[in-house]
C-alpha cells in the first residue's frame, strides 16, 4: 500500500515546496504569539464567524462585544486557547503528531460547539450518528462512518501517520491538515484542530505557522471543494504555500518530480 493509498488522497509531490526558511525555535513561536489576533481572526473567518478583526482583538483583550452571540464569541475564546496551548506544546518539545495532542486540540476548538469533542467520532457516547462535510452544489462528502470504538478511525490515523514520517516537514506538515479534513476524525473542528496540527509540525521544525487570510476564504473553501471531490491535494497545497510569509522563497522550479 502507497502513503497516497493509506491517506485516502494524492498529490503531485513536485508542487510541493523542497526549501523551505527555517529560524530559530523562539523567533517562530514570538512570530507565532504576535500575530495570534491574526490568526485567530482568519481561522474565524474561515469559519463564517461575523467578528471583525478589531472585535477579536478587543475580546482576546479581556473585553466583551455587545451585540454578538455568544457562540461566536466563544469560538473566537476557544481558537485563542487552543492557539496558545499549541505554542506552549512547541516551546516546550512536548507537541508531536499524535493522536494525545490531536485529542487536546480539539478539545479547545470544539467545545461547546460539537456533539462531542476531544474524543474521535464513536469514542464517547454517540456511536452512530456519521456527520457529513457540505459541498454546496456539488453535494456533500460523507467520510467513514462512526463506529463504537472507532476502530477504523484510529487505524487509518495511526497508518497515516505513520506514511507522513517519510516525508519532508513542509509536505508532512500540509499532508495532514488534508489528511484531518477529509478523514473527519471528529464531529466538528476538524480544519481548525488540523491546521493547528500543520503549524505544530511547521513551528517545531523552525518553519513559519501559515494562516489563510481572511481574503482568501472563498478561495480557501472553493479549493477545499475540489479537494473532497477529486482526492487530489495538489492544488491545496500549492495554495497553503502561498499563504506561507516566505511564499516567494519557498516555491520550486515547475515541472520537478521528487517521487
Amino acid at each position: 500500500m502507497t502513503r497516497f493509498d493509506t491517506l485516502g488522497f494524492r498529490w503531485d509531490r513536485s508542487v510541493v515546496p523542497t526549501s523551505v526558511p527555517s529560524h530559530s525555535m523562539d523567533r517562530v513561536c514570538f512570530r507565532f504569539h504576535k500575530m495570534l489576533p491574526e490568526f485567530v481572526w482568519d481561522a474565524s473567518v474561515l469559519e463564517g464567524n461575523p467578528f471583525t478583526f478589531p472585535e477579536v482583538k478587543t475580546l482576546l483583550d479581556g473585553v466583551t462585544i455587545g451585540g454578538r452571540k455568544i457562540s461566536d464569541q466563544e469560538q473566537i475564546l476557544n481558537l485563542a486557547e487552543s492557539a496558545r496551548r499549541l505554542l506552549a506544546m512547541v516551546k516546550s518539545g512536548q507537541f508531536e503528531l499524535s493522536k494525545p495532542v490531536f485529542t487536546e486540540l480539539n478539545g479547545i476548538v470544539a467545545r461547546k460547539e460539537a456533539l462531542e469533542w476531544g474524543v474521535f467520532r464513536g469514542e464517547a457516547q454517540e456511536t452512530n450518528y456519521t456527520p457529513d462535510v457540505s459541498l454546496g452544489e456539488s453535494g456533500r462528502y460523507t467520510p467513514l462512518p462512526t463506529l463504537p470504538g472507532a476502530p477504523e478511525l484510529n487505524r487509518v490515523f495511526s497508518e497515516g501517520v505513520s506514511a507522513l514520517q517519510a516525508c519532508e516537514p513542509f509536505e508532512r506538515a500540509t499532508a495532514f491538515f488534508l489528511f484531518g479534513a477529509l478523514q473527519q476524525f471528529f464531529f466538528d473542528g476538524n480544519k481548525r484542530t488540523s491546521r493547528f496540527m500543520m503549524n505544530g509540525v511547521l513551528m517545531s521544525h523552525g518553519i513559519d505557522a501559515i494562516s489563510v487570510p481572511a481574503a482568501k476564504a472563498q478561495e480557501f473553501n472553493e479549493k477545499m471543494v475540489r479537494f473532497y471531490l477529486s482526492k487530489d491535494a495538489s492544488e491545496m497545497m500549492t495554495f497553503l504555500a502561498g499563504c506561507h510569509p516566505d511564499a516567494e522563497a519557498i516555491f520550486p522550479p515547475p515541472g520537478e518530480d521528487h517521487e
